[in-house]
């Protein structure tokens, strides 16, 4: 009887050991691809360089360079707009479109084939889906051609195509689906019991959404969102093509860079966006705490 404890322990050291064992190649897989260039980027942040070579240093020219330039501050605001912006339209068309799917459509045959509609833009790369709305917005694309002949206006519009409007359009386009997939993913495990009983006490539908559905889809929109945020930060070639050029994010800002080999100068960019991206994610998991949902 005296040796049930040991084997309790026993049996407990065994099964911590063993979840040990099972996580630590999934752990030197991210510390080999993640920690470690990640941990590079950082200390090549420090290097100094010139306009044919870097060379190893510890210096801080690079962020005094950076954060004393008024051009790191415009494109950070740039940045920023696009980011809100663009998520406020996936979030308002991404819970439209699941809440549609889960309250809506009873069939879970026919969630299923909407919802595999939805992924259809996915079955191609980001590159054609951006580069398929230039022939559409360009001053003889389909869009003015259409306008014109409905007799809304009398001449091409400009601002369609290489401006704000088409960058944010194509983010739009590219980024929705991942606002749609975490809000229909909770949305779907909400107790439907519950809305019946808001119906049958005398709710509205309104305060239905407000009170029941909303609350209850938090993690989801919280997930969509950072996954939104923060693909939009990072992005840097659909600003380059939908702006003409004529516009800037800091990924773009990183990618002059490194075309103009300066990687300590782009090393320090990508430390301070990291980090950015980092502070907006911790405040985003402030609302809500997610670890339910996954």
């Amino acid at each position: 009887m005296n040796n049930l404890p040991e084997r309790g322990r026993a049996m407990r050291l065994n099964r911590h050991v063993a979840g040990w064992l099972m996580a630590t190649p999934l752990s030197l897989v991210l510390a080999l691809f993640l920690l470690l260039p990640i941990g590079m980027i950082v200390i090549v942040s420090f290097w100094g360089a010139t306009e044919f070579s870097i060379y190893p240093a510890f210096q801080f020219d690079n962020y005094e360079f950076l954060f004393g330039s008024p051009v790191t501050y415009s494109v950070f605001i740039n940045t920023f707009k696009y980011a809100v912006v663009t998520w406020f339209f996936t979030l308002t068309i991404g819970f439209t479109v699941a809440y549609f799917l889960a309250f809506h459509v009873r069939s879970l045959t026919w969630q299923i084939a909407l919802f595999l509609v939805c992924t259809i833009p996915f079955w191609t790369s980001n590159i054609i889906r951006m580069i398929s709305w230039i022939p559409f917005l360009g001053r003889n694309g389909l869009a003015n051609s259409t306008l014109i002949s409905w007799g809304v206006i009398d001449e091409p519009v400009e601002w369609l195509l290489f401006s704000d409007f088409s960058v944010i359009l194509t983010f739009v386009h590219l980024y929705t689906l991942f606002m749609v997939v975490p809000i229909f993913n909770t949305m779907m495990r909400i107790d439907k019991s519950l809305i019946e009983a808001a119906y049958d006490n005398g709710a509205t539908g309104f305060q239905t959404l407000t009170n029941i559905i909303i609350p209850l889809t938090k993690p989801g929109i919280m997930i969509g969102s950072i996954f939104v945020v923060t693909l939009v930060m990072g992005d840097f070639i659909t600003v380059r093509f939908m702006s003409g050029s004529q516009s800037a994010n800091v990924g773009r800002l990183i990618s002059n860079d490194i075309a103009l080999l300066q990687y300590p100068s782009a090393a320090a960019t990508a430390v301070v966006l990291l980090a950015t991206v980092l502070i907006v994610i911790a405040v985003l998991l402030r609302f809500v705490d997610i670890r339910k949902e996954l």
